[in-house]
């Protein structure tokens, strides 16, 4: 199976037009791989917090177009990165929800999955006061693998793929847009979700400069040992890597960790417990 990760440069002075007609170009590009996938909010920039509210698109809007014939033009499974949705009130509040949410196309073209990001970066600024949290796992079986999603600050927990595991999923797909301070943490990361889980990890960021923020580009391929299969650099490029999804099924035989998981554990009792 082959995947092709776009690490697109995000820029200020590019308009979100021109980058989206590039990034389907890119897809388009792509042709002959199995599965392509692109960035975390790579239409704005994942810090660009201004332009949240401003660039939003219902979820069937100009990315999605975009984005559903780029994946039938190229014949691929596209992982479409995030974009920031506008989610119509659900009638518990008059106004419009914001999420970071990700779209998952099939080679027709046809809309195979929608995953709004669980965990929201910034603490109490940024997409964690902007942006509402999603509630649902989402994996999407393909014919070799079945995908587990993720985005950019999920990676820090290590529940969310453990549920993804436990529904099936065999590759974890996670765009980010990471910042080049944390490098470090993103690579690490990277492995320790291939380790822990026995997955695959496809983990797609960006280039360029969001908001003034420097990217750490350095997408990554992790196999289910933690050995890196692949790494961009820090610029502008298609990473492409060939993987076997039967690995995933043959290291879990081979060392069935994940079967000797203990859950429902009691809580430490207090000293003062009888």
């Amino acid at each position: 199976m082959r995947a092709s990760l776009i690490q697109i440069a995000v820029n200020e002075g590019e308009s979100v037009d021109s980058r989206r007609r590039r990034a389907a170009a890119l897809v388009c590009e792509q042709a002959g791989a199995d599965l392509v996938v692109l960035p975390e909010l790579w239409t704005t920039g994942a810090f660009a917090f201004e332009e949240f509210e401003r660039e939003a698109e219902p979820l069937e809007g100009p990315t999605y177009e975009a984005m559903a014939k780029a994946a039938s033009d190229a014949g691929v499974w596209l992982h479409a990165g995030s974009i920031p949705e506008r989610a119509a009130s659900d009638g518990h509040s008059a106004a419009d929800s914001l999420y970071n949410t990700s779209l998952v196309f099939s080679p027709s073209g046809e809309l195979a999955a929608v995953y709004r990001k669980i965990h929201r970066f910034g603490f109490d600024k940024g997409e964690a006061v902007l942006m509402s949290a999603g509630r649902e796992l989402v994996t999407v079986p393909l014919p070799d693998t079945t995908l587990g999603l993720a985005t950019c600050y999920d990676l820090r927990f290590p529940e969310l793929f453990r549920g993804l595991v436990d529904a099936g999923a065999q590759t974890l797909v996670v765009p980010a847009g990471w910042p080049e301070r944390r490098r470090a943490h993103w690579t690490l990361l990277a492995r320790a979700r291939a380790v822990e889980d026995q997955a695959f990890v496809l983990a797609c960021g960006t280039a360029g400069t969001h908001a003034g923020v420097p990217q750490a580009g350095h997408s990554i391929v992790v196999d289910p040992w933690g050995d890196v299969l692949a790494e961009a650099g820090p610029g502008e490029e298609v990473l492409a890597v060939d993987f076997d999804p039967a690995r995933v099924p043959a290291t879990r035989d081979q060392f069935p960790a994940l079967k000797d998981r203990v859950l429902g554990l009691e809580p430490p009792r207090r000293q003062d417990d009888s």
